[in-house]
């Protein structure tokens, strides 16, 4: 009797990453409407060159595989919809619009309350590379109690 797990037909691991990268939505789209409340903000990591990302090209040409943005106190036109957000951030003093797709995200971190989700890259055969710190915002050290953080990473063997 084999003890490996039968493949399934049924994309489990997909329909659970969509539903989590909806939270992600549901969060920016209320942030959208509201503002950030309390000591909320978020890095959010994300594949540069993922389909549906447009980001200026000299941001492309610093982050070629990843980048991670920071939403807090110096952001503008934060639009979200069923698909992605984009939003206005300044990287050394210049003001740029970013469009992300929830589907180019790999991270989103509350560090206020220690809540992250991370979300499995589809790349083949690349070694992740060191991201640099986002410059569009100071660096919060977060808090180091490890409280609701969740952590998805579905890599199947086959």
């Amino acid at each position: 009797m084999s003890e490996t797990p039968p493949d399934s037909l049924i994309p489990y691991d997909e329909i659970v990453q969509d539903a989590l990268r909806a939270v992600v939505g549901r969060v920016l789209g209320q942030v959208a409407e509201s503002g950030l409340p309390g000591n909320h903000h978020f890095y959010i990591t994300f594949k540069t060159h993922a389909p549906g990302v447009d980001i200026p090209r000299h941001l492309t040409d610093r982050y070629p595989d990843e980048m991670t943005i920071v939403i807090q106190n110096r952001f503008w036109d934060l639009h979200v919809s069923s698909v992605g957000f984009e939003v206005g951030l300044s990287f050394n003093q210049v003001g740029s619009k970013l469009v992300i797709p929830f589907a180019a995200i790999t991270a989103f971190h509350d560090p206020a309350v220690e809540f992250a989700l991370h979300f499995s890259a589809q790349v083949d055969n690349q070694e992740p590379e060191e991201i640099a710190a986002a410059e569009n915002d100071p660096i919060v050290k977060p808090v180091e109690d490890g409280s609701n953080v969740v952590s998805v990473d579905f890599t199947r063997k086959k």
